[in-house]
């Protein structure tokens, strides 16, 4: 930016300033205030005030605000970020992730799984059920593992890195869905008969929402009930007879007990005055009359049980809604209220377990497989790679532990984590895609020796449910975050609505002056850390001098997007709803911070690890470089005044942009730390599955990678001999038969010969591609009929 902008700035902000200390006066009466401001501004904010729906309040209202409060509000309490306790396993979580969760992941081949029986193993079905994986989240006393959310989350995250079908069987069953509503609407009678059964596996769960025609637009499903009179057990009750079509219903394949939304309806008036009772959640034994289950999808292979119901003119007591007929209607709310606690484990989980996968096994090859006579690891171009990858995956990590953690603490961080949802499977995308680059031809040919084909394949799948990724960022992150997170916005919303207009005018009075003493704070602390560089912000003495500055930046990048988030909403009014784009990139801007956050955190509570600062450097330049480029997208060309977007780019940036793209030196040190074992490596993929034997992919990638680096010092020698000359005109001076040439030469020992001969082999495997016979129909694999037992 040119210096004479500054002065230009300056005087802009001082008549500001003037025009302010004017109004400053009548401000200051507050009966003065309501009578000549604040009604008629209260008025006009009514008629453009939109109605809110019951179920779009019940969406606004439901979950906590926790950290990602902080970053809205401008001024993020870096102590409390600090205080937040670091998660833990009790000894009885440590050990089943150690014994149990080994074993669950032995009995799985994911190859077989997915093209041999399209399910999991008999034997894996039952180790699962009866080792209580089934049940988590369900109390001891009613016989479940009581697990908190963090060992939950380490549970899904190993278990991922094995198989997909393993790890989505068990993460169903302790989301969203019948163990949960029944927790916390259930009737005692429905809890003691139910949980008991879902936590030993004798029950298995499934809950239905999504239809053809209400698929994001959840609230909107067609399916219904009406409330009538009919036979049930030989007697005349009052229930209801429900009417459905769902797809998409993990595990409705087999399940025994189907949790059912769907809108219920009183057209006689059997229940009261109310026509419309709303959603409402019922729970029905796959055995119901009626009711239709057992076909199947197949989500690009995973093979995880997942398929429609159905049922038309269902017959159903009352008795069988979740919390029995006083939760009539309630059903919406009760889904809004759970819906936090599931989103801020499973994908989150599954994804990062993904990732892990691929650093470790992604990292090892690229150190194993050479070309060119060196490893692939080492050009610059794998290493951008590889970068990404090992970054990523500390920060999807970090990410995964504090937001798991924020449930453990009573949190139900609803906007915190849709953050966590997208973000971390966006960037187990980008992972994923650059580990298929970097292993090749190795990556396309399916087949048992494949480590990486079916994550590549399944992907979609993580973007794709709860919540599409591109509904997550254009509406729901910004979208909610705006009411929820925001000091005001909710409170002038429900002053607005407040049926007694006179207290209605005192709150809404309280929360707009608020609001703008709010605003301008904001802004000036946006603009005078642009201008100081935002050195000056005090960070507390407790966090790594190597993260002071991040923590400095961070304050600033939140002042600024405070501000330009109720600027955009001052000038956009309500048609910032309807300009996604925007919502997505202010949306942006708050995830990355939280992302950023969520890696500091993760970095102190680790103890500071040196070895692992590289990641987190890498990681958190590269989010503060994306919430910057977010900047400019909500700024450019958006607002109806060109003049304000100029204005709000100097306020913001007032000495033009602070960051670029990460360091290539940075990179390259992140790259070296995947493909070697180290301390940072195991902590970097800790939750990750890794066999002993090299007639497992990922195994023989361990066992290569040791061998690779005890014959370095071996291959050194060959190379030094080559360049002298030794083996010209010698056939055997190949990339395959080399170290044959050397023995015979007498360059290296046989003992050196027997280190590069174990390497060749293990190498050989790693880099081997499946192939099959020229007839080979897989149709005729074996493929048993899915079976569901219920005792």
């Amino acid at each position: 930016m040119e210096l004479s902008h500054v002065p230009l700035l300056a005087t802009a902000a001082l008549a500001a300033l003037a025009a302010l200390a004017a109004l400053a006066g009548l401000i200051g009466v507050r009966p003065l205030r309501r009578a000549l401001l604040s009604r008629p501004l209260f008025a006009a904010y009514k008629k453009v005030l939109p109605q809110m729906s019951a179920t779009e309040r019940d969406a606004l209202e439901a979950g906590t605000v926790w950290w990602e409060g902080e970053l809205f509000r401008g001024k993020p309490d870096w102590n409390r970020l600090l205080a937040y306790p670091r998660p833990t396993l009790t000894t009885a979580e440590q050990a089943f992730l150690d014994n149990e969760v080994e074993e669950a992941c032995r009995l799985v081949d994911d190859w077989q799984v997915t093209h041999e029986l399209y399910d999991l193993p008999a034997e894996a079905w039952r180790y699962i059920k009866d080792k209580g994986f089934l049940g988590m989240i369900i109390p001891k006393r009613y016989g479940g593992l009581e697990f908190s959310a963090y060992a939950h989350s380490e549970v899904v995250t190993k278990l991922s890195t094995r198989s997909s079908a393993l790890a989505v069987s068990v993460m169903v069953p302790n989301s969203l869905g019948p163990a949960e509503l029944l927790l916390h609407y259930g009737t005692d009678e429905q809890k003691n008969h139910y949980l008991p059964r879902l936590a030993k596996g004798l029950e298995i769960p499934a809950f239905a929402l999504t239809s053809p025609w209400a698929g994001s637009d959840a609230a909107s499903i067609p399916d219904h009930g009406v409330i009538c009179k009919g036979l049930w057990q030989g007697r005349e009750v009052i229930g209801m007879r429900v009417t459905w079509d769902k797809r998409y219903i993990t595990l409705a394949p087999l399940c025994t007990i189907l949790g059912l939304a769907f809108r219920l309806y009183d057209p006689d008036g059997l229940l009261g005055k109310e026509k419309d009772l709303g959603i409402t959640c019922a729970l029905v034994p796959y055995d119901h009359p009626g009711v239709d289950t057992g076909r199947r999808h197949f989500p690009l292979n995973a093979m995880f049980m997942n398929g429609p119901t159905r049922g038309k003119d269902v017959f159903m007591p009352l008795d069988l809604v979740i919390g029995g007929p006083k939760m009539v209607g309630q059903g919406w709310r009760m889904l809004m209220e759970c819906l936090a606690a599931g989103r801020s484990i499973s994908l989150p989980s599954s994804n990062t377990g993904m990732a892990q996968l691929t650093a470790r096994a992604v990292g090892g090859y690229a150190r194993v497989r050479s070309q060119f006579r060196m490893a692939v690891g080492r050009f610059e171009g794998v290493e951008e790679a590889l970068t990404r990858i090992g970054a990523y995956t500390y920060m999807m990590d970090a990410t995964r532990k504090m937001t798991a953690g924020a449930v453990d603490l009573g949190e139900r961080p609803s906007v915190a984590s849709a953050i966590a949802k997208y973000h971390v499977t966006e960037r187990a995308r980008q992972v994923v895609n650059d580990g298929m680059d970097v292993i090749g031809g190795k990556g396309i040919c399916l087949g048992p020796s494949n480590f990486l084909g079916r994550a590549y394949q399944q992907v979609p799948i993580g973007i794709t449910v709860e919540g599409a990724n591109i509904l997550t960022r254009s509406l729901i992150i910004f979208g909610q975050g705006a009411v929820r997170c925001h000091p005001y916005v909710l409170a002038e919303m429900q002053a607005a609505q407040n049926p007694d207009a006179a207290q209605g005018l005192r709150d809404f009075d309280r929360a707009l002056w608020g609001h703008i003493g709010y605003v301008v704070k904001n802004g000036i602390r946006a603009f005078v850390m642009g201008l100081t560089g935002s050195h000056f912000v005090r960070v507390p003495a407790g966090v790594a001098p190597e993260c002071r500055r991040y923590c400095q930046q961070l304050t600033r990048f939140s002042s600024a997007f405070a501000f330009l988030a109720d600027v955009s909403m001052l000038l956009l009014g309500g048609s910032l709803k309807r300009r996604e784009k925007i919502s997505a990139r202010l949306g942006d801007i708050l995830s990355q911070m939280y992302l950023i956050s969520a890696t500091l955190k993760r970095y102190e509570s680790e103890g500071r690890q040196q070895a692992d600062a590289p990641l987190m450097h890498w990681a958190v330049w590269d989010a503060m470089y994306k919430a910057q480029q977010a900047f400019d997208g909500v700024i450019a060309h958006n607002y109806p005044s060109r003049l304000a977007g100029w204005l709000l780019h100097h306020l913001i940036f007032p000495w033009g942009h602070p960051y670029v793209v990460p360091s290539d030196e940075v990179g390259h040190q992140v790259a070296k730390l995947l493909i070697a074992p180290s301390a940072t490596r195991e902590r970097l993929t800790a939750e990750c599955f890794v066999p002993k034997t090299a007639d497992d992919p990922v195994g023989a990638i361990e066992l290569a990678l040791k061998a690779t680096l005890e014959a370095e010092p071996v291959e050194a020698k060959i190379r030094e001999a080559e360049k002298r000359g030794v083996f010209d005109g010698n056939p055997l001076a190949n990339v395959r038969d080399i170290a044959v040439a050397a023995v015979e030469a007498g360059v290296i020992t046989a003992a050196e010969f027997e280190v590069m001969a174990r390497r060749n082999a293990l190498r050989d495997i790693v880099v081997r591609v499946d192939d099959f016979p020229f007839d080979y129909d897989v149709a005729t694999a074996n493929k048993p009929a899915i079976q569901r037992k219920a005792a």
